[in-house]
Parts: C-alpha cells; sequence; structure tokens
C-alpha cells in the first residue's frame, strides 16, 4: 500500500510539473478592450478557453472609451487592441505606431448597437428623429471617434452641415449618459447598454440606430510594430478570435430577430458570457449583440472612406491611406 501510494505521488506530481511547463509555455498577451457587446468574440475566446486551446495566456485590460485603448496599444500597455476606430487611432497608425490586423463590429441595419438618444426636455421640444439633430447640442466621447463619425454619416445622409450640431467631447461613456439625463446636452450618441438604463428609467428618449441610417466598419483589432513581430503571438490570437467569431455568428447573430436573440438552450451559455464580461442581465445582452463578420472579414473600403471623411474634417493628418495601416499578411478583405 505505501508502495502504492508512493506511486501514485509521483504519478500525481509528474502531471502537475508537466501541466506547469504547459502553462510556461503559453505566449501571454494582454488584449485592450470595452465592456461591450461589439467584442463579444474576445469574451468568448476567453471564457471557453479558445485563447489557452491556441497557445494564449491571455489577460483582458477594460477601458472607458476607444481612444484610450489605440493608445495603450502603442505604449506597451496592451499589445492588442479591440475597439472602435477613432481619429487618434488612425493618426497613430498613420505614424506607423499601430497596424490593423483584423475586423470586429459593425453597424448594420437590423442589429442595434450605437444609437441616438434625446433628453426629455429636447425631445419636448421636438427633437423626435436623429435628422433633427442639426443644431442640437450632442454629447459624444471624444473628437473624431466613431461616434463623431457615425454623425458625419448622419449629416450627409440629411444633408445638413456637421458643424451646425454642437458637438460635446465629454471623454467617456459615463459622462455622456450623465449629461443626457442631467439635461445639460440635448443628445447623445451611446451603446444601447450605456442607454438602457436612461430608457428604461424614462430619462432619455430613443430616436434610432446608426446600423439602421448609416451601416459602416465600426470596430477591428490592431497592434504596434512590436507585437506584430511576433508572428506566431498574432497568429495565434487570431486563429481563437476566428473560432469565437463563426460560433458567435452562427449561434447568436443567426438568431436574432426584430433586432434581439432569443434565450434558449443553444444561445443562453454565449449570451451568458457576454452578460458576465459586460457586467448586463442576459435579459439586456440579446438587444444589442453587434454584428460581426464570421469569417473576421474587415470592410477595407469602409475604412478607406473613413479615413478620407477625418482627413477632410482635419481630424486625422494627411500622406496616408488604408493600404499603409493594414497589415495585409492577416486583414481578409470584405
Amino acid at each position: 500500500m505505501k508502495r502504492f501510494a508512493r506511486l501514485a505521488l509521483a504519478g500525481l506530481l509528474a502531471l502537475t510539473a508537466s501541466g506547469i511547463a504547459r502553462a510556461d509555455e503559453l505566449l501571454k498577451a494582454r488584449i485592450g478592450v470595452l465592456r461591450l457587446s461589439s467584442s463579444a468574440p474576445v469574451f468568448i475566446a476567453q471564457d471557453k478557453g479558445y485563447f489557452r486551446e491556441a497557445g494564449l495566456d491571455v489577460e483582458l485590460k477594460f477601458f472607458d472609451a476607444a481612444q484610450p485603448i489605440a493608445v495603450a496599444t502603442t505604449s506597451g500597455d496592451v499589445d492588442f487592441g479591440v475597439t472602435a476606430f477613432t481619429a487618434g487611432l488612425y493618426n497613430l497608425a498613420g505614424k506607423g505606431t499601430l497596424k490593423v490586423i483584423g475586423g470586429m463590429s459593425r453597424e448594420k441595419a437590423g442589429y442595434p448597437l450605437i444609437g441616438y438618444f434625446a433628453s426629455n426636455n429636447a425631445y419636448a421640444a421636438g427633437l423626435k428623429t436623429p435628422k433633427d439633430l442639426a443644431g442640437k447640442r450632442v454629447a459624444v466621447t471624444q473628437v473624431g471617434s466613431s461616434f463623431h463619425y457615425s454623425l458625419g454619416l448622419l449629416a450627409d445622409k440629411y444633408g445638413f452641415k456637421l458643424s451646425e450640431v454642437k458637438l460635446v467631447p465629454l471623454q467617456s461613456l459615463s459622462n455622456a449618459a450623465a449629461a443626457l439625463k442631467g439635461e445639460t446636452v440635448d443628445a447623445a450618441l451611446l451603446p444601447a447598454p450605456t442607454a438602457r438604463p436612461l430608457i428604461e428609467t424614462n430619462g432619455a428618449k430613443l430616436l434610432g440606430w446608426v446600423g439602421d441610417e448609416t451601416p459602416w466598419q465600426l470596430g477591428a483589432v490592431f497592434a504596434s510594430p512590436k507585437t506584430l513581430a511576433n508572428k506566431a503571438l498574432v497568429t495565434k490570437l487570431l486563429a481563437a478570435l476566428l473560432k469565437a467569431d463563426r460560433e458567435y455568428h452562427d449561434v447568436i447573430l443567426a438568431a436574432i430577430k426584430d433586432g434581439k436573440a432569443p434565450i434558449d438552450e443553444k444561445t443562453r451559455p454565449l449570451l451568458e458570457i457576454i452578460a458576465k464580461y459586460t457586467n448586463l442581465p442576459v435579459e439586456q445582452v440579446v438587444g444589442n449583440c453587434a454584428y460581426i463578420d464570421p469569417d473576421g472579414k474587415l470592410d477595407v473600403k469602409n475604412v478607406a472612406n473613413q479615413i478620407s471623411w477625418l482627413q477632410e474634417q482635419g481630424f486625422v493628418d494627411n500622406g496616408f491611406d488604408a493600404d499603409s495601416i493594414i497589415a495585409k499578411e492577416y486583414v481578409k478583405p470584405d
């Protein structure tokens, strides 16, 4: 019995040692991300072990706005960024400090993600639809942010000048939501989960969704040249994300009807993962499942349009285009 116990203990120690060795062989990676459903594949890959299966030990670092993620990726505070395109991100990429390596969320009709919301007073005074935003005080996170670009697309669609909108950059989603509730702005562009508490407590009014008005490539995966030099790291990360992209698309997005995903035996496990990382009840997650291409493709043509538009507005430096900021060896164009 003693000999058996010694053998069992030796076997256990050997298994433990091999497990530690395997853990030590994992490549470490830090991903900067927002707590939004637009990054659902990141959360799925982390929670279901797809990163670890690919040979990665991933740490998620959470931010409250898109631009700080781009800055953190450039500085090396994170290895990869997953968030919306912004003027700041493009400027960093134009200087060669960032490269886009894959697509992520898109604004697409039928998939509520970012909405236009009015304060109660502004709504009562006649602000009823997105095209009524001309001349209004509108809160966004930052100048040149994805929210700002969405306003520019709206202005182009309805024939008013973006300069007619009184932009109020408040640096974070929480600040923009507070300003809307406090009636210090007439309207705000906000992700659905940020705005939902206001809507449910009658603190603001929904005017419409960006995806229904002006579809575009909202988010991407990007990295610094230093990270890109480690091809094994990049390849493993994209492989894990691709697996999660496809699962999210085939299970959640394929089931969406009238802008909402059902909660059933098939969808609940993934919805619960998204809820866990976004700090939302599952019942709220179902109404803001962002569209993401199942193959992780990037709408390169739209990215080029974004850069041109931002350069025309003076938000982005001239002298570069989409081709110069995209890592073509990794990106799958759409």
